[in-house]
């Protein structure tokens, strides 16, 4: 059965953050996640997740500005001395909360530059921030985001990951799929995964259309938990949804789709 972690950005928001770890761990989750811990205390953090006997899974590198519209910097020429700052601020955080994968966004593609630019940009802040984190014994991990949502993103295809994963030459750099994203954009999302599975560490998961938890929407997610498993996947898979009503209320789509 697929492992769950409770992303701690979108669930349980109806208490402040340093709350939703005691929130997840009565609602039965063993992992969380989150996008950004950086505005917090992060040995507070380490308290929380000690005390409620929880796993952080994951986080995503600094991603510039997130409130004035970034939404992820790696992709960006001009940037490439911030990308490489919130790397080690990352490792710095990631060492004290014991997480052992980092994701990376590209973020939304920089007008007027040539395409080849953006894409060797990415590239080359991969295989830094891969060999920095390898150092720290941190797997990095990149992941395609439609752009539909984020209008711009410069990385919103599988194909496209795998093939910047192939060209950044590193053993320390992985996909993380989310299937919400991938659903918008591709579809096909069981053949996705299966043809990719040997370098997926890490998966996100949301119902389309609304972004709502699994049962909301189009996705046959009883079908897909089953097949994920038969694939031999046994990483985490990230809740990383906008409930429609409260987290809690919400939670019955788990026992419903046999997790």
């Amino acid at each position: 059965m697929p492992k769950l972690s409770a992303n701690l950005s979108m669930l349980f928001t109806e208490v402040p953050f340093m709350e939703r770890f005691d929130a997840a761990a009565k609602a039965g989750f063993k992992g969380v996640e989150c996008q950004f811990p950086y505005a917090f205390d992060m040995e507070q953090i380490a308290e929380r997740l000690k005390s409620n006997q929880l796993e952080m899974v994951l986080f995503n590198l600094p991603a510039g500005d997130w409130e004035g519209g970034d939404r992820g910097i790696a992709a960006n020429p001009n940037r490439v001395s911030e990308f490489r700052d919130g790397v080690e601020k990352a490792i710095e955080a990631g060492k004290t909360l014991g997480v052992k994968q980092i994701n990376c966004l590209g973020g939304i593609a920089p007008h007027g530059v040539p395409e080849a630019r953006i894409y060797k940009t990415f590239v080359d802040n991969l295989a830094f921030a891969a060999g920095e984190l390898k150092n720290a014994g941190i797997r990095l991990l990149v992941e395609p985001v439609n752009n539909l949502d984020v209008p711009g993103a410069y990385l919103s295809y599988t194909q496209k990951a795998i093939d910047m994963i192939r060209d950044a030459g590193s053993d320390n750099v992985f996909l993380q799929l989310d299937i919400y994203h991938m659903q918008r954009m591709e579809g096909e999302l069981a053949n996705t995964i299966k043809a990719n599975i040997a370098m997926i560490r890490h998966m996100q998961l949301a119902d389309s259309p609304g972004r709502h938890e699994p049962g909301t929407g189009e996705i046959n997610y009883r079908f897909l938990f089953s097949f994920i498993d038969e694939l031999g996947y046994d990483g985490w898979i990230g809740c990383e949804y906008r409930p429609k009503t409260t987290t809690t209320e919400g939670l019955g789509w788990i026992k419903a789709h046999g997790v």
